[in-house]
């Protein structure tokens, strides 16, 4: 991985890329709106290589999502938008072919790419159908989990229906703050019924494996906000990742990243897709950027030196607990580490 190379001359995080796959909800907006210099800093990656979005958001169509990034400044095609609900298709195909009627809990994201893929949709348990697929919308509420939930009551083993989910995000950023998300009504039905969905959406392989297929990428860079589902999604299938502080993961989180879930490079904001990436050094245990210099003693996580820069003082402070192998909540972890000057929502 990039992260720790000794001896590289400084690249962009875009050099040698043709396919660049950007999450939508902390990276591009927070909620209807832009976040800063996102548009102008895709729109520019997009000179160099392939662009597009994934996103496990389920509440709406690939169409409309193109449509909101085209008000947005974005030059954008519904094709160019990957969706969880395109994904949970492409699993549920394999499950349950069509035609069949399937339980539909979510909005008209999921149900659009249901009906397309010939299923009929039904919002009752009492018409037998044959899977259950869940997705967020604002719109779902206690009457559709419940009706999963009547649905999904014996186990697959006794004869119980597939059920695949979108997503299991536990949490949506939004202009207000961080919201609920899909992770929770999932949960809430696991909790009635006592399975577990199949997922098809980030962190797992088949919203990407659908991605990289449909825009025929050999040198792909997800960009995302998330450790536990962009970060490690992009880990499981081989691609370099981002992580952009503009949206739910925090330096904290960043610092805490466990194996798997560790990006190969930490973006303040997407203008830095265009700098180069400030190479990370490392002599007799302690890791260097741009004059910020960390190490681990003991339990200790000592800052031996700072530069101008919180990012790269994050940067440093990340390869030296990553590089340690100790669990970050066992160590003695400066708070200047923890600082965050970065924007969110």
């Amino acid at each position: 991985m990039a992260l720790f190379s000794r001896k590289r001359a400084p690249r962009t995080p875009i050099d040698g890329v043709d396919t660049i796959l950007a999450d939508l909800d902390g990276v591009v907006y927070a909620g209807p709106g832009a976040l800063p210099f996102a548009v102008d800093s895709l729109n520019a990656a997009a000179k160099s290589a392939r662009l597009g979005y994934i996103t496990n958001n389920a509440a709406r169509t690939d169409a409309s999502v193109a449509e909101h990034l085209s008000s947005l400044g974005l030059r954008v095609e519904a094709s160019d938008v990957v969706t969880s609900p395109q994904a949970a298709m492409r699993l549920m195909a394999q499950i349950v072919p069509a035609p069949a009627t399937i339980l539909v809990i979510g909005g008209d994201g999921l149900v659009d790419e249901v009906q397309k893929a010939g299923y009929t949709v039904t919002r009752s348990a009492e018409d037998a159908p044959r899977a259950v697929v869940q997705g967020f919308a604002p719109e779902v509420a206690w009457t559709d989990l419940a009706e999963a939930a009547f649905a999904l009551k014996l186990p697959e083993d006794e004869g119980g229906i597939p059920w695949v989910a979108t997503n299991t995000d536990w949490t949506i950023p939004r202009e207000r703050g961080v919201a609920p998300g899909n992770g929770t009504l999932v949960s809430a039905v696991h909790t009635a019924v006592g399975r577990l969905a199949t997922v098809a959406g980030k962190p797992e392989a088949p919203i990407f494996e659908e991605a990289l297929a449909r825009f025929g990428a050999n040198k792909a860079l997800f960009i995302g906000d998330r450790l536990d589902t962009d970060i490690m999604g992009a880990s499981r299938v081989g691609i370099d990742s981002v992580l952009v502080l503009t949206g739910i993961d925090r330096p904290k989180h960043v610092l805490a990243a466990p194996e798997g879930s560790r990006p190969t490079y930490i973006l303040g904001d997407l203008r830095e897709l265009h700098l180069p990436y400030p190479e990370i050094t490392e002599q007799d245990g302690v890791f260097e950027v741009n004059g910020a210099a960390v190490r681990v003693s003991g339990a200790d996580v000592e800052i031996v030196a700072e530069s101008g820069a919180q990012i790269d003082l994050l940067r440093a402070g990340a390869a030296a607990i990553w590089a340690s192998g100790t669990p970050v909540f066992v160590l003695r972890v400066p708070e200047r580490l923890y600082d965050d000057p970065f924007h969110r929502p």
